[in-house]
């Protein structure tokens, strides 16, 4: 598969691949489950632990997990783009340039910590 339009008859043939697997994998199910399954008493009943649950099933969350998580994500996900930045700052020619666009990066970075740390979002309570 060369030229111009081999890596597309590729992609071509890994998506139907894929698609064909999909497709087969539904079959299957559809056609080795059980007709009619079984409703034995007691299968929709909550359970939970070994134990019957006592008390109603809603709770609220605290929003302080959430945002503690997304935080999490968000720096974690920016700080990989620093791993890349320290592969280009290697080769010649992209010193101050790279060193300058990386030091725009990291002072939005640290403006953002410094907004969360000022509103107290980062205050466990």
């Amino acid at each position: 598969m060369d030229g111009y339009l081999g890596s597309y008859a590729t992609l071509g043939l890994v998506a139907a691949v894929g698609v064909l697997v999909f497709v087969g994998a539904f079959t299957a199910n559809k056609l080795l489950r059980p007709a009619d399954p079984a409703q034995p008493p007691g299968k929709y009943v909550s359970y939970e632990s070994g134990i019957d649950p006592v008390g109603g099933d809603w709770a609220q969350a605290q929003i302080r997990y959430y945002v503690y998580a997304y935080l999490y994500v968000l720096f974690a996900v920016e700080a990989v783009f620093l791993f890349p930045w320290a592969v280009v700052f290697d080769r010649p020619g992209f010193g101050l340039t790279t060193v300058t666009e990386m030091g725009v990066f990291v002072a939005v970075l640290a403006l953002g910590i410094l907004y969360a740390w000022r509103k107290k979002i980062l205050t466990w309570t």
